[in-house]
């Protein structure tokens, strides 16, 4: 019987362990205003029916909305939709100043520009990109779900369930920052997102 009540009583502590576990995703964006993010740049961040979007302003220059907190492992779930030209991207453990970043870019863009691979700013430049075949995961019309896992010198991204890319690099890993929307330069561009949380490592 003591046995039974010692199974019984550490199923139940699994069981709140999971629960609490899966509890731990947090709302970065909360569907009303900018709280908790800070504008780099000239470009238009605002809120639209429950959406955040971004879109190109007269200046037509590189724009970024980054948190202000700093996360460095973690999970990241965002949806976003293109509309217009959808150059884009989520930084991750990045630094700004003024809209220069630092960091490492997951591709958001239309079809055949890699979304989903990894770029570093004003460094090496493409890392990975996804395989070409991958490119169908990428709805150009609707919306889109993308995960990042971001964990010491590794990082994964997946599109709609799909797992996309997986790197490992120590730079990468040694690295710690903000996360960031960005919007590229040249105009004409604009982004719908939503549903963006994150779920922190530790």
């Amino acid at each position: 019987m003591k046995l039974l009540r010692s199974i019984c009583a550490l199923c139940f502590f699994c069981l709140i362990s999971s629960v609490g576990y899966a509890q731990k995703y947090k709302q970065l964006f909360n569907g009303k205003d900018l709280t908790g993010w800070t504008i780099h740049g000239t470009e238009k961040w605002y809120v639209e029916d429950g959406t955040l979007v971004c879109e190109s302003g007269p200046d037509e220059q590189y724009g970024y909305l980054s948190t202000d907190e700093k996360y460095k492992d973690f999970i990241l779930e965002v949806e976003f939709k293109l509309e217009a030209n959808g150059n884009s991207g989520v930084f991750i453990r990045s630094d700004i100043e003024g809209t220069k970043i630092s960091g490492w870019q997951v591709e958001v863009a239309p079809p055949g520009s890699n979304t989903a691979g990894i770029y570093e700013s004003y460094g090496r430049g493409w890392l990975i990109q996804p395989d070409s075949t991958l490119d169908k995961q990428l709805d150009p019309d609707g919306w889109n779900k993308m995960k990042i896992r971001a964990e010491g010198d590794e990082i994964t991204t997946w599109l709609n369930g799909k797992q996309m890319v997986h790197l490992v690099d120590e730079k990468i890993g040694a690295a710690n920052g903000f996360i960031a929307l960005q919007i590229h330069d040249g105009g004409g561009i604009k982004v719908r997102w939503k549903n963006i949380r994150i779920k922190e490592l530790k």
